[in-house]
């Protein structure tokens, strides 16, 4: 299950020694409900390895602001606290695998 990530909660898990993959994402976005069961299941098949997470841009607006995120979904990827790589859209199964590969 992927990982709530809060502003309160953000350092801490970007401080983890396992790379870092948040989805911001919002109730009312439609293509952040077609990627969520991605999300999910990319939680459960890299559990362990890799942190994943979900920032509500709603709720979290320090996170939010950090990045500059403007467009919803947009999917971050951090590696030794480090921005890594950025997704904005819904993209396939395909590409998040390959860049969180990368990231391990």
């Amino acid at each position: 299950m992927a990982l709530t990530v809060t502003d309160s909660n953000f350092e801490e898990l970007l401080n983890d020694s396992k790379p870092l993959v948040i989805d911001f994402w919002a109730e009312w976005c439609g293509p952040c409900r077609m990627i969520a069961p991605l999300i999910e299941e990319l939680a459960s098949a890299y559990e362990g390895r890799v942190n994943v997470g979900k920032v509500d841009v709603d709720s979290n607006n320090d996170v939010v602001a950090r990045f500059g995120i403007r467009n919803i979904p947009t999917v971050l990827f951090f590696k030794g606290g480090e921005l890594a790589d950025k997704c904005v859209g819904a993209i396939s199964k395909n590409v998040f695998i390959e860049k969180i590969e990368k990231l391990l």
